[in-house]
């Protein structure tokens, strides 16, 4: 039986293939395995950075992996206030807005 295709599979697969490939093979099979942080941590630097660098196009995935990776709204949401004084007010309100959404369509109680 074949294996579920990756989401990077799902969105550029048959596009860019060797970008899939490191994608799967080198960020998420090893640079996100490395045991000097854990699941949650890197989910909270990555989220940091993607909201610093308003990268909205990553932010959702990386928000729903946080809270997978137990992260909890409350502390998303601390996190992104901490941010609007370091990578400004309107990057903070996008993010917020981006973890809302989530939130509210998310399943209740699995954030």
């Amino acid at each position: 039986m074949a294996e579920e295709p990756t989401p990077a599979q799902k969105l550029i697969g048959d596009f860019a293939p060797k970008l899939v490939e490191l994608t799967d093979d080198v960020l998420f099979a090893d640079v996100w395995e490395r045991p000097g942080l854990s699941p949650r941590d890197r989910s909270l630097v990555t989220v940091a950075a993607l909201a610093a660098l308003y990268r909205t196009e990553q932010l959702d995935a990386h928000l729903l992996r946080a809270l997978d990776n137990g992260l909890t709204k409350d502390e998303l949401v601390e996190a992104i206030n901490h941010l609007a004084f370091y990578a400004g007010w309107p990057t903070a309100m996008s993010a917020i807005t981006q973890l809302k959404e989530i939130v509210e369509t998310r399943t209740p109680g699995t954030d």
